[in-house]
């Protein structure tokens, strides 16, 4: 038996009632079950934005590609309305309760000995809750794949007051503009407390002669390189721009330095005030209100020297505010953005390696979304999930086609799918990658580096991908060492639910106590009334778990092994149905067919 960290500390596990192995061979399925785009895609035009789906199978692809799950509600609706007006409705939903209320309602901004001003942990908490559980799954699954693109990291704000906050806010920033307009959306990110402190520009000053003190370039050099326009000139289509058979850096040293002046001068905003810590020794602690107002100009820390960068100018003595404008619009508008911002928005919802005719396809309703309006996130995030090589069959047959499911994308999916929810309303999930035994490498705003959980460029050496040069990012976190620890995360999650410590209260006490145990549960009545009939049970799965990608030959051998499978050895009835359901969702949650999304 190992153990499973579920929250902040060591606790048992509640695991399935059977030993699940994995092999290297796993590693190699998968490999072999992955691709992307590439040269082999078949030539397609865009889809009609009138769009239907004759079959369920269909109507569930687009959905998971959409959100996180689909339901057989969301699948007749979505065959009913058709993917444009689908979309539409779900897009204009209001956001839902934002992390940073969430936080409050659960009494995380209480000041008292508890000390949560100190602690972010309660950040994975808000966060597994937005995505296993809020109403509006579509726009948080366009919020997950923002903040995969404008990363900021628990851990890289832990200094802050209030950090989980902070992270709350930040998610907020990325939910309430996931189909707004990218400028905005640049301009939020770029003032919030929590990305100031991750990449700097919080407490960031001007030049100091005296000293010989510069601008910190940290936040100018990664909004060019990772935020906007990325390192090398490219087409319209995503392609690199290239002279001489050489490729052409977007911007240079100069570049970097010069719009560092910009980012300087930026502080909290401490109107709200401070109080005094109320355990010994004391000190000020910013009221948490701070955490969800952008970051004020302090103009004599402010740089006013000329700054020159990507053939704009901000002239010397500019005011801070313009100066900021003239920055974010000049980025706004450089032409990389379309292709750079779409292909990654691509490869998080669609598939790994998008060929250059869906990249430019995006890319041009970036620039323009047919009004006339540039950077209109809800355009985009259409026009990728309609798009002829989203949801047409090539795809499905197609061997350079699809992408390897994150796994905090998997889990979620296993939430939404089968109604999890949380006995105590509290969601006390922390972040399950401590052990190298049964982690699931990978957990919702926990990227390790502001380069994300995985490079987009990504290309997994000495393999069948390696050769064509096909990038597939999501490989990057896969080795032997993962592929177990991932089964084994499931054993311990799929029976009872997720184990919890203390699930009544809100803090996490360092003992066991009499209430430890699964919290957050799933609701398997469906899948408990097929046990005994695994044809009907694994087609089911089948619909809601794989969009019917399972093929015959893996669906006849799951059938198979599941129709002699001997529920006798339990004493408990109900427990050995639960043991059956939850082991036939693994071996389906564990399947190369499962693993890589088409």
């Amino acid at each position: 038996m190992t153990e499973v960290v579920a929250d902040i500390e060591d606790k048992p596990a509640q695991r399935l009632p059977f030993k699940a192995t994995t092999t290297a061979a796993a590693v190699a399925s998968f490999l072999a079950a992955c691709g992307g785009g590439g040269s082999s895609t078949p030539t397609t035009q865009p889809v009609s934005d009138k769009i239907t789906f004759a079959s369920d199978f269909a109507a569930a692809r687009f959905l998971q590609h959409a959100q996180f799950s689909s339901s057989e509600a969301e699948i007749a609706s979505v065959k009913t309305m058709g993917a444009s007006a689908w979309l539409d409705s779900q897009m204009g939903l209001p956001s839902s309760t934002g992390g940073w209320d969430w936080l409050t309602a659960r009494g995380y901004s209480a000041i008292d000995s508890n000390k949560f001003y100190e602690m972010d942990y309660h950040a994975n908490y808000m966060a597994w809750y937005q995505i296993m559980a809020s109403p509006d799954g579509v726009r948080r699954r366009m919020a997950l794949a923002l903040s995969e693109f404008f990363v900021v990291g628990i851990s890289g704000v832990s200094t802050l007051s209030w950090p989980q906050f902070a992270m709350a806010h930040y998610w907020d920033i990325l939910c309430n503009n996931a189909f707004g307009n990218y400028r905005q959306l640049l301009e939020e990110v770029t003032l919030s407390i929590a990305m100031g402190e991750f990449l700097n520009t919080l407490g960031n000053q001007k030049e100091d002669p005296a000293t010989g003190r510069l601008p910190d370039e940290n936040y100018s050099r990664e909004v060019m390189q990772l935020f906007t326009i990325g390192l090398q000139q490219l087409n319209n289509d995503g392609t690199v721009v290239k002279v001489n058979g050489a490729p052409v850096d977007s911007f240079t040293q100069s570049d970097v330095s010069n719009l560092a002046r910009v980012f300087t001068g930026y502080q909290a905003d401490d109107s709200e005030g401070y109080f005094d810590s109320v355990v010994a020794p004391t000190y000020r602690v910013r009221k948490v209100g701070y955490t969800r107002r952008p970051m004020l100009l302090n103009a004599n820390r402010h740089s006013k020297l000329e700054a020159r960068f990507l053939g704009a100018v901000v002239p010397a003595g500019t005011e801070g505010k313009a100066a900021l404008k003239i920055a974010l619009d000049t980025l706004f508008q450089h032409s990389n953005v379309g292709p750079f911002f779409g292909r990654q928005m691509i490869q998080r919802l669609v598939c790994s390696n998008p060929s250059p005719a869906y990249v430019g396809r995006v890319a041009a309703v970036f620039n323009n979304n047919g009004k006339g309006v540039r950077g209109d996130l809800a355009a985009v995030f259409k026009a990728i999930l309609t798009d002829a090589e989203a949801t047409q069959d090539a795809g499905l047959t197609s061997t350079s086609f699809g992408k390897l499911r994150e796994p905090m994308v998997r889990v979620a999916q296993w939430a939404r799918t089968f109604k999890v929810k949380s006995l105590q309303g509290t969601w006390k999930i922390g972040n399950p990658n401590f052990s190298a035994v049964d982690a699931l490498g990978q957990s919702p705003l926990q990227a390790p580096s502001v380069f994300n959980f995985f490079r987009p460029g990504y290309v997994p050496p000495n393999t069948a991908l390696a050769s064509l040069q096909y990038t597939a990012p999501e490989f990057q976190l896969v080795n032997e060492s993962t592929t177990a620890s991932y089964v084994n995360y499931l054993e311990n999650i799929l029976y009872q639910g997720i184990w919890v410590r203390a699930p009544e209260l809100i803090t996490s006490p360092d003992n066991s106590t009499a209430t430890d145990g699964p919290d957050i549960v799933p609701n398997y009545t469906e899948e408990l009334a097929l046990v005994g009939n695994p044809q009907a049970l694994f087609k089911r799965l089948n619909m809601l778990l794989c969009a019917g990608q399972l093929s015959d030959a893996t669906l006849n051998e799951m059938v198979t092994l599941f129709a002699t499978y001997d529920q006798s050895n339990s004493a408990s009835p109900d427990n050995a149905k639960r043991s059956y359901v939850a082991k036939a969702i693994m071996f389906v949650m564990c399947c190369a067919e499962y693993l890589i999304q088409k």
